[in-house]
């Protein structure tokens, strides 16, 4: 059973995510779903996102970009909950200190979809060190890309 985050913080985890993250801004990531150990987001397919111009598939960094910028806000909603109760700008002291130490991706099939879905799992949330478990879909369901991310949480 997933734990449950206020809904002031997942809101302010969304306008994080979604707009003072320039970069996650440009890429059209949307988040749908965020608890304590899981994460939803979403993206749309647009052509400045295209890494094979020949068949319209999306660039296989933006899907690297993709998974691991959502793994990082799912390892900060895992601290939002663990230090539930504290004010959002601690919450946001410590996202600032997350950071990226191992992330693989597994491409799978040809990025090539109206929109994708982003999942991730945190697996392990420690004391420094975070994992979380990814995986990249189109818009039928089909798996494009599954990613593992190893992120330092202090």
């Amino acid at each position: 059973m997933d734990i449950d985050i206020d809904i002031d913080t997942v809101n302010s985890l969304k306008h994080l995510f979604e707009e003072k993250i320039v970069f996650n801004k440009l890429l059209g990531l949307k988040l749908n779903v965020v608890t304590a150990t899981h994460v939803s987001a979403s993206m749309a397919m647009r052509p400045e996102l295209v890494g094979n111009f020949s068949e319209g598939r999306l660039h296989g960094g933006v899907i690297s970009a993709a998974l691991d910028t959502t793994g990082g806000i799912a390892v900060t909603a895992g601290l939002c909950a663990r230090y539930a109760g504290e004010p959002f700008e601690q919450h946001a002291l410590r996202f600032s200190k997350l950071g990226t130490i191992d992330l693989r991706i597994d491409y799978l099939r040809p990025g090539i979809s109206t929109h994708f879905e982003i999942r991730v799992n945190v697996i392990r949330l420690g004391a420094r060190i975070a994992n979380t478990r990814m995986e990249f879909l189109c818009a039928d369901g089909k798996l494009l890309a599954t990613g593992n991310g190893v992120y330092i949480v202090s």
